[in-house]
């Protein structure tokens, strides 16, 4: 059976077995190593992800481009474990409100295990943020927010190589682009048009940290979502992100427009 094949069954793990028999045999193949390089950041095997890189920045001139953008996305997959380790924090775009810094305590809290304080603290801080309201996939929304409790009125983002969270009422409006190659299912290209008029190309991470390292190849690539609720209304999340509105809830895959109404 082929790699694609048990890529398609949900079978990272077993793909990769048979992709390292194809690049044992045929080293010099730029096409395997840069699946394995993809095989590599699906199972969160980053260490091994950056070598390929290296190996495949050697085989072809080409490549290149990929290999700087990818180089940076796996060094804000780094930063972004310690995020929610609670270690660190993210870089934030435009001014920080006041209520920023009650939402990374409170991710620190949630990662310290102390769900109803860091909940708390998240609802005071939502009280201070007003609710933007838009377009997804043309479908209207009063207030839009990424489903895991941890995230909420936020976005991530990697823009310049550098890991965000974005407000989104500095936002006007997000491009998605349809899943091409198996790292789309990591890190799905986008394009932002932000509240001042400008544009940058970024990337928005597929999964919900941790996804990686779970032991179920739909959870790895991004098929599905499972939902661990670890306090009254607080749901961490594993697998593909969802984005809830008042309207209903939205793979983000399946995502190819997001439109923001400016806050009056």
């Amino acid at each position: 059976m082929s790699p694609e094949t048990h890529i398609k069954n949900g079978d990272p793990v077993s793909a990769k077995k048979v992709l390292m028999g194809l690049v044992r045999d045929d080293p010099a193949n730029v096409n395997y190593r840069i699946f394995l390089f993809q095989l590599c950041c699906v199972l969160g095997e980053y260490d091994r992800a950056l070598n390929q890189l290296g190996v495949i920045s050697e085989m072809s001139d080409s490549a290149l481009p990929m290999v700087q953008a990818y180089r940076e996305l796996l060094q804000c997959e780094w930063l972004r474990q310690s995020v929610f380790a609670g270690s660190k924090t993210p870089l934030f775009f435009g001014e920080p409100e006041p209520w920023v810094g009650d939402i990374f305590q409170s991710l620190k809290l949630h990662a310290q295990g102390d769900f109803s304080e860091a909940q708390a603290l998240r609802l005071s801080a939502y009280d201070q943020i007003e609710a933007v309201s838009g377009r997804i996939n043309d479908q209207e929304f009063d207030w839009i927010a990424d489903a895991d409790s941890r995230i909420g009125p936020l976005l991530e983002a990697v823009i310049d190589g550098k890991y965000y969270w974005l407000p989104m009422h500095r936002v006007t409006s997000i491009d998605i682009e349809a899943p091409e190659d198996l790292r789309d299912f990591v890190w799905l290209p986008a394009q932002f048009t932000w509240t001042n008029g400008g544009q940058s190309v970024g990337f928005i991470p597929t999964r919900y940290p941790g996804s990686e390292a779970i032991d179920d190849g739909q959870i790895q690539t991004a098929r599905k979502t499972e939902w661990e609720q670890v306090a009254d209304d607080v749901y961490t999340g594993y697998g593909q992100r969802m984005l809830t509105t008042n309207a209903g809830d939205y793979a983000l895959l399946d995502v190819r427009k997001i439109e923001f109404n400016p806050i009056a």
